[in-house]
This record gives C-alpha cells, sequence and structure tokens, in this order.
C-alpha cells in the first residue's frame, strides 16, 4: 500500500476497531468479556482511532466517501451514548437494540471500503 508507515499503523488502528464493531452481537460480547472491558470500549477504540488519525482520516482509508461512512458511524456511537441510554451499553443490547444493528452495518461498509469485511487492502 503507498503510504508513509504512519498511514499504514493509523489504517491499521481504523480497520481493527471497525472490525471489532462489525462483528456479531456475540463475538462483540465475547471481545468485551476477553478484554475484561465494557462494550462502550468498542466505541472508544473507534474514537481514539479518528482522534489519532484527525484530518488524515481520508487519506487513511483511501477514499472521502469511506471516510463519510465512518464518521456516520461515529456519530451514531455517540447518539447512543450519554448516562440516560446505558442501557444500550450492556452486553444483552448488543443482539437486541435497533442501534447496534446499524453499528454493525456502517462498520461492515466501512471495511468493504477498506478492502473487505475483516481485512485491509495491503496492510
Amino acid at each position: 500500500m503507498p503510504g508513509t508507515p504512519e498511514l499504514r499503523a493509523l489504517r491499521r488502528l481504523l480497520v481493527d476497531s471497525l472490525s471489532a464493531l462489525a462483528d456479531d452481537a456475540s463475538a462483540q460480547a465475547a471481545w468485551a468479556r476477553r478484554n475484561g472491558v465494557p462494550a462502550d470500549e468498542l466505541a472508544l477504540d473507534l474514537d481514539h482511532a479518528l482522534r489519532t488519525a484527525g484530518s488524515r482520516l481520508a487519506e487513511a482509508v483511501g477514499s472521502a466517501p469511506t471516510a463519510e461512512t465512518v464518521r456516520r458511524l461515529d456519530t451514531l456511537l455517540r447518539e447512543m451514548s450519554g448516562a440516560d441510554q446505558a442501557d444500550r451499553w450492556e452486553p444483552g443490547a448488543l443482539a437486541t437494540d435497533p442501534g447496534w444493528a446499524e453499528v454493525r452495518s456502517l462498520a461492515r461498509e466501512a471495511l468493504a471500503g477498506l478492502g473487505g469485511p475483516g481485512r485491509c487492502r495491503g496492510v
């Protein structure tokens, strides 16, 4: 993949966070248990990747449309957050909350723009 080592690392960070968000609900709950963290870490990983990418998001993902999908996903996760919506972040909600179905759909769309689910072109 063309680009600097920094961009390749940034792309890998984004792919890893998107892959966890694209997983089915049982895999997401298992990921949280395995890592000893609450489900909100799924969103926090993407937030960290986006803060790291900053203005280089489109460059890191390779296209403006894919960057826009990632931004829409981030917006959705932010809309699902807050103390008044804590129940959406319980392990059982991963399988039943309609927002999580949309999260998985957007994450899969972004991964497809990066070269396919679970893998990234050129990384």
